[in-house]
C-alpha cells in the first residue's frame, strides 16, 4: 500500500462498537444525575439524613431536567427517522443522545466555571444552554443526515428532538408563560397549571425568559446552515472526482466500525469496475483419492479492513474447501480489493471449477532457492506445474502490484513450466512509516529483481529431476486472537519431502510480520533434523486491521512463544509426512474490485476530509458561534 492508503488504513484507529441502548441510557442517566447535583447545589455539607434528601432532589432534578430528554430522544430518534425514512438503530440514536448529553453538560460547565471566575452571572450560563441546545441539534442533524442520508428539511425532524423536548422542559417549569399574554378564562383554568410548573422546578431556572427560545430558533436555523454548507463543501471534490456523496462514506463507515453492518460495502459497490482474475489451486491428494492440503491462491486482495470486502477471504475459503487449506498473500495490492463479501462466491466457484480440472501426479522436485537483487524465490514443482514464493526480507516490503505478478509468472512459464503458483510471502515490513512503504510497483527494480528470480527458479525447475512426493500437514488455532495480529485461521504448516530434502511452508493467518521475525523463523527451523529449506507467508488477512491499521504479526505477540509454536508443528507435519499426488490448474474470476487508481483517489480524498474537514468544520463552527454571540448583544 501506498503512504496514502496507509493513512486511510489508519482509520481503523477511530473504530469502536456501539453499546447496546440500555447502556447508553444507563450512562446517560447516572451523568445527568452528576450534572444535577453540580448544577442545582443546595449547599449540602454535612451527610445527614437531611443532607442527603436534599442531594437526592438535586440528583433527581439533573436527571429530570437532563437525563430525560436524552431519553426521550434516544427513544423517539429511531422511530421518527424511520418514519421519514431513515435508518437509525435504537444502538446509533442512543449512542447519539448519549454524546450531546455530555456536549450539553461540558459546555454549561465551562460555562458555569466562567460565570463565577468573571462578572458575566447567571445570565451567561443560560445564554451558554441556548447555544448547547443549537449545538447539539447541529450535530445530530450532521449524523442524521450521514446516516440517514435524509435532506436537511427532512432530517431536521428527528435531529431536533433532544433540543426541542429540553426547549419544552424549560419552558414550562421556568414559568416563561408568564412573560406571554395568552388571555382566557380557559387557558388560565385549563392550559397554566400544564404550562407553567415554575414552583415545582428549582429557582435556578427562573430567570429563562421567552427572549433565550427565540434567541434559540434563530441559533438553530444558523446551525443549520452551518451544517449544510460544511457538507455541500466537503463533498463537491467526491462528487467531481468519484461520483459518490461524502455522506455515503461517512454512513457506510460509521455502520461498519459502530454495529459491523454491511453499509461500507453499498459505498464501494459504487465505485467498483469489473475485472478478470486467476485462480489458482494446487492440490494434495492421498492415494484414496481423498483431499490432504490445497495451496488456493487468487489475485486478489484481502482487503480492505475487517470483514468488508474480501477481508475475510481467508476464513471462506478454508470452511468452503476440502483438506487443510492454504490461502496465501497474493500479488495483489488495494486496487483488486473485492467491494463486497458476495463477490468471494464467484471466486470460490473459480476455485471448485479448478478442482474439478485438476491432473494430479505422484513426482515432484527437490525445492530450489533462487535471488536477484532484494528478491528471493523459493520454488518446488509438481508435476509440470510449480510452486513460487517470493520475498524482499530481510528488506521491507508490502504489496506486489497485479501487473508485476502476472509478468513474474509468465516470466516461470516461459522457459519450461506449464502452471505457476506465485505466492508474495508477504513476510517483512516496518509498519505505515514514510512516504515508502515498500509496495513492488512495475517498473521499480524490484519488479525485475522478481521477475528475474522467477526465471532462475523456472529453469532450474524444469530441468530438475523429479521423485516420490511426501507430504505431512499441521496446524494450530493459536492462543492468539486478532487483538494480537492472528487470525481463526492460526499457523498452518506444510513440509513436502522428495528424495530425502525436506521444505516447510509456514502460513500465518495475519497481515506481513514485523522486521526479523520471519529470519528468526527461519533460522530455528532450518536448524532442526530433518528441515532443509523453509519459508514463512501470510495470508494477510485484514480481520487484524479491524483493530489498528498497524498491526503486523509479531507486533503484540511473544516472539520466543511465537517460534516455539512453529516447531511444535513442524514436527507433528514431519510425523504425518505420507504418499500423496499433486496437481494444479487456473481458472478466472469475473468480480468486482476498487479498480485502478480508485483506491488511492478513495485514500486521498478520506485523508482530506479527516485533515481539511477539521479545519473547515472549526472555522464553520467559530463562524456560528460568533453570530449567535453577535445576535446575543444585539438582542440582550
Amino acid at each position: 500500500m501506498t503512504a496514502t492508503q496507509s493513512d486511510l488504513a489508519d482509520l481503523s484507529r477511530y473504530i469502536f462498537t456501539a453499546p447496546s441502548w440500555y447502556a447508553s441510557l444507563g450512562f446517560a442517566l447516572v451523568l445527568a444525575a452528576m450534572a444535577g447535583i453540580a448544577a442545582f447545589d443546595s449547599g449540602t455539607t454535612s451527610p445527614t439524613w437531611r443532607n442527603l434528601l436534599i442531594l437526592g432532589r438535586d440528583a433527581w432534578q439533573g436527571i429530570f431536567f437532563i437525563g430525560l430528554p436524552t431519553v426521550i430522544a434516544s427513544v423517539g430518534t429511531t422511530g421518527v427517522d424511520r418514519f421519514v425514512g431513515g435508518k437509525l438503530t435504537p444502538n446509533r440514536s442512543s449512542l447519539l443522545a448519549l454524546i450531546c448529553e455530555v456536549i450539553l453538560v461540558a459546555i454549561v460547565t465551562v460555562a458555569g466555571i466562567v460565570s463565577q471566575v468573571t462578572p458575566l452571572g447567571q445570565t451567561f450560563v443560560y445564554d451558554a444552554l441556548v447555544i448547547a441546545l443549537a449545538s447539539i441539534f447541529a450535530f445530530r442533524l450532521l449524523v442524521v443526515m450521514a446516516v440517514s442520508q435524509s435532506s436537511l428539511l427532512i432530517a431536521a425532524v428527528p435531529a431536533s428532538l433532544q433540543t426541542v423536548v429540553s426547549a419544552v422542559f424549560l419552558f414550562v417549569y421556568s414559568g416563561t408563560v408568564r412573560f406571554l399574554e395568552l388571555g382566557g378564562p380557559l387557558v388560565d383554568a385549563y392550559l397554566m397549571p400544564y404550562l407553567s410548573r415554575a414552583s415545582e422546578a428549582p429557582p435556578e431556572l427562573w430567570i429563562i425568559d421567552a427572549a433565550h427560545f427565540q434567541l434559540l430558533a434563530v441559533t438553530c436555523v444558523i446551525y443549520a446552515g452551518a451544517v449544510y454548507t460544511f457538507i455541500r463543501v466537503i463533498d463537491r471534490p467526491w462528487q467531481r472526482s468519484l461520483g459518490v456523496s461524502v455522506l455515503d462514506f461517512i454512513r457506510g463507515f460509521v455502520g461498519h466500525v459502530a454495529e459491523g453492518s454491511r453499509e461500507l460495502e453499498d459505498f464501494f459497490e459504487k465505485l467498483g469496475e469489473e475485472a478478470v482474475v486467476p485462480v489458482t489451486v494446487l492440490s494434495f491428494q492421498r492415494p484414496d483419492g481423498t483431499q490432504k492440503a490445497r495451496f488456493v491462491l487468487p489475485m486478489i486482495h484481502p482487503g480492505p479492513m475487517g470483514e468488508i470486502g474480501g477481508g475475510n477471504f481467508p476464513v471462506r475459503v478454508a470452511e468452503h474447501t476440502e483438506g487443510l487449506v492454504f490461502p496465501p498473500h497474493a500479488t495483489a495490492g488495494h486496487d483488486f480489493n473485492l467491494v463486497t463479501e458476495r463477490e468471494v462466491d464467484a471466486i470460490l466457484d473459480a476455485i471448485d471449477a479448478a478442482g474439478d480440472r485438476i491432473a494430479y501426479a505422484e513426482e515432484a522436485t527437490r525445492s530450489v532457492r533462487t535471488g536477484s537483487g532484494e528478491a528471493s524465490m523459493l520454488g518446488q514443482a509438481f508435476g509440470d506445474d510449480a510452486l513460487l514464493v517470493a520475498t524482499f526480507a530481510p528488506g521491507f516490503a508490502d504489496d506486489v502490484e497485479y501487473g508485476v505478478g502476472l509478468a513474474t509468472a509468465a516470466e516461470a512459464r516461459t522457459v519450461g513450466l506449464d502452471d505457476v503458483l506465485l505466492v508474495d510471502a508477504h513476510n517483512s515490513n516496518n509498519g505505515l512509516q514514510g512516504e515508502d512503504l515498500g509496495h513492488v510497483t512495475p517498473g521499480s527494480e524490484r519488479a525485475f529483481d522478481m521477475i528475474t528470480a522467477a526465471r532462475q527458479a523456472g529453469r532450474q525447475l524444469s530441468e530438475a529431476p523429479r521423485g516420490a512426493l511426501h507430504l505431512g500437514v499441521a496446524w494450530d488455532r493459536t492462543p492468539w486472537t486478532p487483538l494480537d495480529g492472528i487470525g481463526p485461521l492460526g499457523i498452518r504448516v506444510a513440509v513436502a519431502e522428495v528424495e530425502g530434502q525436506h521444505t516447510a511452508y509456514v502460513l500465518v493467518d495475519g497481515n506481513n510480520m514485523v522486521p526479523g521475525l520471519r529470519g528468526r523463523v527461519v533460522d530455528a527451523v532450518t536448524a532442526r533434523e530433518p528441515i532443509d529449506a523453509v519459508e514463512v507467508m501470510t495470508t494477510d488477512t485484514h480481520i487484524v486491521n479491524s483493530v489498528e491499521a498497524d498491526n503486523q504479526v509479531g507486533s503484540a505477540i511473544d516472539h520466543g512463544e511465537f517460534v516455539a509454536l512453529i516447531e511444535r508443528l513442524l514436527d507433528e507435519a514431519v510425523a504425518d509426512l505420507e504418499p500423496v499426488s499433486a496437481g494444479m490448474a487456473t481458472e478466472r474470476a469475473s468480480v468486482t474490485v476498487f479498480g485502478n487508481d480508485r483506491t488511492e483517489t478513495l485514500a486521498s480524498h478520506a485523508n482530506a476530509l479527516v485533515s481539511m474537514g477539521g479545519a473547515l468544520a472549526a472555522i464553520i463552527i467559530i463562524v456560528a458561534m460568533a453570530v449567535s454571540v453577535l445576535i446575543f448583544f444585539l438582542t440582550g
